[in-house]
């Protein structure tokens, strides 16, 4: 066996606690499986509910202003190009055995993935020269880098009771009605997606955010307003639901692994870049076409569909693509394996 490995992951909060979601799930499972991390942060303070318990191997460090006077890890991890802090990058080059540096990207479908993912920067000038990163992109396809799964992940879903847990919180839902999540962004789709959850009984179980205080229910449609929610329960929430509705990357992934219909939220770009993005997807993941039409309602690319018809044929192909996800090695096992780690 090796010796345990200490991997340094630098984050910045861009917006959302998005980046912040997939970098904490990435230490966790780094310490859950043997090994030590450190996470370096601009903005900590959704740690306070996003993960109130935290493993003794994960050691969250304040975003470093100057020198940290710390020896860097085996492996450096550049999440989402957040550009590591030169004096950091300096100590990497002057290490007799240089750290592993890989720059993880953010998820997407679209082919220029499989392209670059394993890609190798080397650096030539400035504090790092000498050095060789890494461009390492998460993906859906055995020709990118996977998604995060910690182990056993599929089997805590399937044996979890999902009615029992929302009885337990108080969020049952009365005989008849459908359950669903929401999670998103401003929309200015909200009334319409009001008027479909409508048309049948439905419980509406509405995350923070800057929809939740909109959100007015009907004669069909039931609303309760969550609290912030830690990861696992959020997670949980995913689990118990009929239908997800989930925004950014980490809870895209999380809905996903939990196996239920849903409709992606996708962060919306000033240029509508993320038009192709998420049309990337949809074709990647072969969804229905009805189920095209939500989301591209949704997320402003046409108008809301006036009722959600497409749901059944979702939940089936949801379950597909789910274990057709699940039969790739999860994404730190993937990287495991680039940076030739075998324990």
């Amino acid at each position: 066996m090796r010796a345990p490995m200490l991997w340094d992951i630098f984050c910045r909060v861009i917006d959302n606690h998005g980046d912040l979601g997939v970098c904490w799930r990435l230490a966790r499972d780094i310490a859950a499986r043997g090994h030590q991390a450190r996470l370096w942060i601009d903005d900590a303070t959704a740690l306070a509910w996003m993960a109130p318990d935290r493993p003794a191997a994960v050691d969250v460090r304040v975003w470093p202003g100057g020198d940290v006077h710390v020896q860097p890890g085996n492996v450096v991890i550049e999440a989402f190009g957040c550009e590591l802090p030169p004096a950091f990058v300096a100590r990497m080059a002057a290490l007799q055995q240089p750290a592993r540096w890989i720059n993880l990207e953010y998820l997407s479908a679209e082919d220029y993935v499989e392209r670059s993912h394993g890609l190798a920067s080397p650096q030539f000038s400035g504090p790092g020269a000498g050095l060789t990163k890494h461009f390492f992109y998460p993906g859906f396809t055995s020709r990118t880098g996977g998604l995060l799964r910690e182990p056993g992940l599929l089997e805590r879903i399937a044996g979890f009771d999902g009615a029992a847990w929302l009885a337990e919180r108080g969020w049952a839902p009365q005989p008849g009605e459908r359950v669903v999540s929401l999670f998103a962004y401003a929309n200015a789709a909200l009334p319409a997606l009001l008027d479909a959850l409508g048309s049948q009984p439905t419980l509406l179980l509405a995350c923070p955010g800057p929809l939740q205080a909109l959100i007015q229910g009907g004669p069909s449609l039931r609303t309760v307003a969550l609290p912030y929610l830690t990861q696992d329960d959020y997670d949980r929430l995913l689990w118990a639901c009929d239908l997800n509705f989930v925004r950014g990357e980490d809870s895209f992934v999380r809905a996903q692994w939990a196996g239920k219909p849903f409709v992606w939220h996708i962060y919306p770009q000033h240029d509508n870049a993320h038009h192709a993005k998420l049309e990337a997807f949809m074709a990647r993941a072969e969804l229905p076409a009805g189920w095209r039409a939500v989301w591209r309602g949704w997320n402003g690319l046409a108008a809301m569909p006036a009722s959600l018809t497409g749901l059944d044929e979702a939940a089936g192909h949801a379950r597909k693509w789910r274990a057709q996800l699940a039969a790739q090695p999860d994404l730190l096992t993937q990287l495991r394996g680039f940076l030739g780690v075998s324990s």
